[in-house]
């Protein structure tokens, strides 16, 4: 039966999550996670300083199915089934050691050999007390601590693989502690009882999937609760584009699986995470949205009450969840909201309208027709270079409006959808990877344009060229924008 249940589908992450689970219900504030590398001999251990077990206690939690997840339960508890410490621990090791202190007691120590089951009478599961002989001071930690347990993970067969060295160690510490940061970061950055929580001695930093209280989103909602539940609170939000981001912004902000995986639906239970990102299966005239480039900003919280495993049916694994039926269509409202104003951000690079009572920027270049076929994308003739330069084009007016029109139809939209798909993030554009000298050419057309054949003033010009996007951020060159003299004979 063990040995079956080594195949449930936990990464090393997600089974240290499980293990870093039950010291939180535990009451530990600080947990530390050690990979020590030895080859076939490497091992893992988790040490807290939670409240700890007695022997009873202990010998409880090493029984397979030691709770019934029907039965009620602390509401700050983040365990169910009684079988994290057990198949999380035995999905990457067969050896599996426990030791623990409750406060003025004595140190007590289990441990389950998978290589010698079948060892007892009658050829039972023998639970053996101590550590492996050789292993006593990797639990010596827990001498010097007044309470607290140390889980030690020993024989890792599904690590320590044939080829596997220790630069994979060092990349497998770097998913752990992504995947940590994400999982924990509320706990991490609670301001009340914060989670010390360190992988090899370095604390681990959390990484919030909502870039909370940042300046540049588009939407961050307040909390408001679900009809028809109890204790379902949601939060909407709309990220930055990346073209509003520093580039160290946009790489944290795109999360361990980039920025497309990780839109959707963060749900969490007692602020621990346990799905992030996805649509639970909502969609649209009965297809399921998928995870697309033009929603990739659009972020929804999403907190249920631990008493409500059942009804969304959270699986063993803490990783996936749906939706009670009476519930799917507000978060189906919810989410085309959220996923609407999301598009129109990233369509626009982040610049929906123009600040109130101010002038707007410059036209759009390029125009969206709907058709009986779809949508269409016409360059604009009403934009100023645009028709500046149509008016003053003379015997050549012909030729630049076939080649606009030879423009419009020949764009390889199917090619930019799938190389933008298969790319690992959008490339940059909207002048942001260009030069000084770049950008200031087609700024001085758009100038000229504007004043010598739209009518402003100068300073008309200068003030809607710094509220057109891409341009905005280019102040001194809009600045030092003049017309000559001689331009205006």
């Amino acid at each position: 039966m063990i040995e079956s249940l080594r195949g449930l589908g936990y990464s090393t992450a997600t089974a240290l999550a499980d293990i870093i689970d039950n010291s939180i219900s535990a009451g530990a504030s600080e947990i530390d996670i050690r990979f020590d590398w030895a080859e076939a001999h490497s091992r893992v251990s988790i040490r807290d300083n939670g409240a700890g077990m007695t022997d009873a206690e202990l010998e409880t939690a090493m029984r397979l199915g030691a709770r019934d997840p029907r039965h009620a339960r602390s509401s700050t508890d983040l365990g169910r089934f009684g079988m994290g410490l057990k198949t999380a621990s035995f999905s990457q090791a067969r050896r599996l050691t426990v030791a623990s202190r409750r406060a003025g007691e004595t140190i007590v120590c289990l441990r389950w050999d998978l290589d010698r089951l079948g060892e007892a009478a009658g050829g039972g599961w023998p639970l053996f007390e101590g550590a492996h002989p050789g292993s006593e001071h990797h639990l010596s930690a827990l001498d010097i601590q007044p309470h607290g347990t140390i889980v030690l993970w020993e024989c890792l067969d599904r690590i320590v693989s044939e080829g596997f060295k220790a630069q994979d160690m060092i990349d497998l510490v770097d998913q752990v502690e992504r995947h940590l940061a994400m999982t924990f970061h509320r706990l991490i950055d609670d301001p009340a009882r914060p989670l010390k929580l360190t992988l090899n001695g370095r604390p681990v930093a959390a990484w919030d999937p909502f870039m909370t209280g940042h300046p540049g989103k588009a939407l961050e909602s307040s909390e408001f609760r679900l009809i028809h539940t109890t204790g379902v609170m949601v939060q909407e939000h709309v990220l930055p584009h990346r073209d509003m981001l520093k580039p160290a912004e946009a790489d944290a902000a795109a999360g361990p699986a980039g920025w497309t995986s990780q839109q959707g639906f963060y749900i969490y239970r007692n602020r621990r995470l346990l799905v992030a990102g996805g649509w639970l299966g909502l969609g649209e005239r009965g297809r399921a949205w998928t995870r697309d480039e033009a929603h990739r900003l659009a972020r929804i919280r999403l907190d249920i009450p631990n008493s409500a495993d059942a009804e969304w049916k959270i699986n063993i694994l803490k990783s996936t969840a749906s939706p009670p039926v009476i519930l799917r269509p507000q978060l189906q409202r919810i989410a085309a909201e959220t996923r609407e104003r999301a598009r129109l951000v990233f369509a626009h690079r982040g610049h929906l309208l123009p600040s109130a009572g101010r002038a707007q920027g410059v036209r759009d270049v390029w125009d969206a027709v709907k058709t009986r076929n779809g949508t269409a994308y016409r360059i604009s003739r009403e934009h100023d270079l645009v028709a500046s330069l149509l008016d003053r084009a003379g015997p050549l007016k012909t030729d630049i409006l076939a080649l606009l029109r030879l423009v419009e139809e020949t764009v390889p939209v199917q090619r930019i959808w799938l190389d933008t798909a298969e790319d690992k993030d959008t490339p940059a554009t909207g002048f942001t990877a260009a030069s000084e000298e770049d950008v200031r050419t087609p700024l001085a057309a758009l100038f000229r344009a504007l004043v010598l054949h739209s009518g402003l003033t100068e300073p008309q010009a200068r003030d809607r060229l710094q509220r057109t996007p891409p341009f905005e951020r280019y102040t001194a060159l809009i600045d030092a924008l003049k017309i000559e003299d001689d331009e205006t004979q």
